[in-house]
């Protein structure tokens, strides 16, 4: 079955290679190999990777591309890894990722990861997505924990990644921020990547997205406020990124945040990673478009840092 992507006018001017990349989750090497073997068409014409795309266009993958996507040096190879497995059917699977586990094999991390897990526990994985990744349709970073979905379907697989561009997706996230908050509110503040250090993304880049995020909050602390976060976008970093950008950054946050620990007693205690957590996702099914709602518990880590707040809460320190 070939693959058929229309260009919207917010993918107008992207290169054609970057454009499939994006979708297809697929490197772009692999990309530019296809187009260099004629696999991809873009209104029935061959055209070169760096060819700027125009709203309407029709993308036409062909069906030897799935083929060409598998390579031996690409195999996700399954690993006998404890994973928690909220919901499953023959569609999607939605799992409680650890914090300190990367979602799938990348540079540095090339195996020990969720899809490494997955693999295991559940032998009939999609077909796209690519080799590494096949039926990743979102992402969480290495030191958030929580709920994520994964199909486990082709059909599947389009029907969520048009779900989730289409904001039909509602994602809540709990964060222990740094700082005073009080009700609820928005931050609307575009992001892309910083400026100086690539690997960071910021809120004032040159070539920044739309971002919207909306918090409230859940009990105020002692220098701490506990929120409950809702991404109306989804940006790499956006809630670490938003937060940092009013002065709350997340408690842990190794690269938006300030200090790593919390004091008790007047002991220093360290803070492991960002206390940000995936609580719950809202979806309707790809398939039979039943309403579907996960939830992870708050993992062991956060729920410790809350109880020392607590107790630094009662005596007043």
């Amino acid at each position: 079955m070939n693959l058929l992507f229309r260009v919207e006018k917010a993918d107008e001017g992207k290169r054609l290679d970057i454009f499939l990349s994006d979708k297809l989750k697929i490197s772009r090497a692999k990309i530019q190999e296809a187009i260099q073997k004629k696999l991809i068409k873009v209104n029935n014409s061959v055209k070169s990777k760096s060819y700027r795309l125009k709203a309407g266009d029709a993308v036409n993958v062909l069906n030897d591309f799935l083929y060409l996507s598998k390579t031996k040096q690409e195999v996700l190879i399954p690993q006998n890894i404890p994973v928690e497995i909220l919901y499953r059917d023959d569609y999607l699977v939605a799992l409680s990722k650890p914090a300190g586990m990367v979602v799938y094999p990348c540079a540095g991390h090339p195996d020990r990861t969720l899809m490494n897990a997955l693999a295991y526990h559940i032998k009939k994985l999609a077909n796209i997505g690519g080799p590494l990744r096949p039926g990743v349709v979102h992402r969480l970073d290495k030191d958030t924990s929580g709920v994520i979905v994964i199909a486990l379907d082709d059909r599947a697989y389009y029907k969520l990644v048009e779900a989730f561009k289409k904001r039909e997706v509602k994602k809540e996230y709990i964060a222990l921020v740094y700082g005073e908050l009080k009700g609820s509110g928005e931050i609307v503040l575009p992001i892309g990547r910083a400026l100086h250090e690539r690997k960071k993304m910021s809120t004032k880049s040159k070539k920044s997205k739309e971002a919207v995020t909306k918090w409230e909050v859940i009990k105020n602390f002692e220098d701490f406020t506990l929120v409950r976060v809702k991404i109306i976008t989804g940006r790499t970093h956006q809630i670490r990124v938003h937060f940092s950008s009013i002065g709350h950054p997340v408690l842990g946050d190794k690269i938006y945040g300030r200090k790593i620990y919390i004091e008790l007693d007047r002991k220093k205690i360290p803070v492991s990673r960002q206390m940000l957590h995936a609580h719950r996702i809202e979806l309707k099914h790809p398939i039979t478009g039943k309403p579907l709602q996960f939830e992870a518990s708050l993992p062991s880590d956060i729920k410790e840092i809350l109880k020392i707040l607590e107790k630094n809460n009662e005596s007043g320190q």
